[in-house]
């Protein structure tokens, strides 16, 4: 085993958005850091998320108010430092005969929603009459339909580059970045933690780092994580599985988002305009399966389905129609009975003081309110660690694709072959980083080419990924940087392309060029239904 002497202040055990934020904000602060994950960025929880920076409306049935004002606050702060990744959105919330909720129960939800985003950046709600309703949206089921409630909230069509952004401010501020990395034990002294050990799933080397504090910010693997300290405890997390299905435009689709009840179980789900195509979802199932095999069940595709086409009657969709699904699970506090939704999404941050002083567990969160838990559990951290920290700068602090943006604009408009397609396409993939993409494309004529048929993709960026964003495989620069993986063909028509210009990059033999195209084509057929 190999071993790194020099002691982290902290290790950080998950690569989501939680663990990201945190990474950001510790690193930023002079902390010393260390980020480990099993997998790839973004590879478990945050990437299976209805992908929206929102109040959370439906909580105010639970009560949950100061979590609603935070989420609130949140997406004004998400505004302000990622505005390439974080846009608005319209939410259309259409009011039947038969529905739960009426008129008079949404007004006042959508009232108190505004009175709690103080400050927002987005027009406040208005109510619509049936007609107003129906020309708003003319391919809803009009049979019952009394009116609607219209509001704004935002969207982060690629969650995967918000936790990538995050992770490359940690390093930029000197956080070391070990993705596919998984945590076998956690060593213990005289009541404290010590060190970990991680081994390298792609190399199989072994490896033991000193460190101070370790946040456990896994998510649904929690548990799994701290079972490494060869200590018995009870469980933390109880996830529920939500899952979602992505279609093409269908008839009656809408122009806004709909958020809607469902009639056979009154639980409300999305139908969201997402990336040139509808994400439509969520499910709330309690989970206690593998979670390496979560999959959308067919129960659940037959759910999202039917009861979009009782609200769209045009759409006839079926499981042809869909072009993937992704499913997950939520790391939720264990709670045994009551509904799935009555589940709290507040986050806890939980001091493991039963296994040993310095370890840290992070229990639910939301992707809208990341940054702030970030900052209460580094302001914790600063108190283990008997440090007088600085304060929190990501309030204020941009991420790094959110500088420049008029120059990429312009620098992008200019480059002879792109699409208008694809300038808005890379702006919404790399913000103004973009600048520095076209850099390394002027120093390389074939890599100022588009290689996909509406002239959008570059084959600059495949270079540019593999340089800049640390991915390690074919499938991470496919889904979770180029964002190619998330396309209604996911990309398919490019795989050889990008295989062979990373091969020609990272020195892959014919044989390695192949494997990795071979799980590629795996993972992609692993989303179907």
């Amino acid at each position: 085993m190999r071993t790194d002497a020099v002691p982290f202040d902290v290790a950080v055990i998950g690569a989501g958005i939680n663990g990201a934020g945190i990474a950001r904000d510790a690193a930023l602060r002079g902390l010393r850091v260390i980020v480990l994950d099993q997998n790839d960025i973004c590879s478990g929880t945050s990437w299976i998320s209805s992908r929206l920076i929102h109040g959370g409306l439906r909580y105010l049935e639970y009560g949950e108010l100061p979590l609603v004002h935070e989420s609130l606050r949140e997406r004004i702060t998400l505004r302000k430092i990622a505005p390439h990744l974080v846009t608005p959105i319209r939410i259309l919330i259409p009011i039947y005969e038969s529905a739960k909720r009426g008129p008079l129960l949404i007004r006042l939800g959508m009232i108190i929603y505004d009175l709690l985003s103080v400050g927002k950046t987005v027009p406040g709600h208005d109510m619509l009459s049936r007609t107003e309703t129906i020309e708003n949206a003319p391919g809803l089921k009009k049979d019952g339909l009394r009116g609607a409630a219209r509001y704004y909230d935002a969207q982060v069509t690629f969650a995967e580059r918000l936790v990538l952004e995050n992770l490359l401010a940690a390093r930029s501020a000197g956080a070391e970045i070990k993705t596919y990395s998984e945590v076998t034990r956690i060593n213990i002294e005289k009541g404290s933690v010590v060190s970990l050990e991680y081994r390298d799933a792609l190399t199989g080397v072994s490896h033991e780092v000193a460190i101070k504090v370790v946040i456990n910010a896994a998510g649904p693997w929690v548990d799994q994580v701290l079972s490494v300290t060869g200590t018995t405890t009870k469980r933390l997390i109880g996830g529920t599985k939500g899952s979602h299905i992505i279609v093409g435009k269908f008839d009656g689709a809408p122009e806004d988002a709909c958020y809607v009840e469902a009639l056979s179980d009154g639980r409300p789900f999305f139908i969201i305009p997402w990336n040139r195509l509808y994400l439509i979802g969520t499910t709330d199932i309690r989970y206690d399966g593998d979670l390496a095999e979560v999959r959308a069940s067919s129960t659940e595709v037959d759910y999202l389905l039917a009861e979009t086409n009782r609200v769209f009657p045009q759409a006839d969709l079926d499981a042809d129609d869909i072009h993937y699904a992704y499913a997950g699970v939520r790391p939720l506090p264990r709670r045994e009975k009551g509904p799935e939704s009555s589940i709290t999404r507040r986050h806890i941050i939980k001091k493991n003081k039963k296994i040993a002083a310095g370890l840290v567990s992070i229990i639910g969160g939301k992707l809208t309110t990341y940054r702030n838990l970030a900052e209460q559990t580094v302001d914790r951290l600063g108190r283990m660690l008997d440090r007088k920290l600085p304060e929190c700068r990501t309030q204020d602090t941009r991420l790094p694709g959110a500088y420049r943006l008029d120059e990429a604009r312009e620098s992008l408009q200019e480059l002879d072959g792109l699409s208008a397609t694809g300038v808005e396409r890379l702006l919404s993939i790399y913000g103004g980083r973009a600048v520095d993409l076209l850099e390394l494309a002027s120093a390389a004529p074939a890599l100022r080419k588009t290689i996909d048929s509406a002239h959008s993709v570059l084959a600059a960026e495949v270079v540019f990924v593999i340089r800049e964003e640390m991915p390690r495989t074919l499938i991470d620069i496919v889904y979770r940087r180029m964002m190619l993986g998330l396309d209604a063909d996911q990309g398919r028509p490019l795989y050889e392309m990008v295989a062979a210009i990373a091969a020609d990059e990272l020195g892959w033999s014919d044989s390695e060029r192949h494997g990795q195209i071979e799980a590629l084509h795996a993972y992609s057929d692993s989303l179907g239904v």
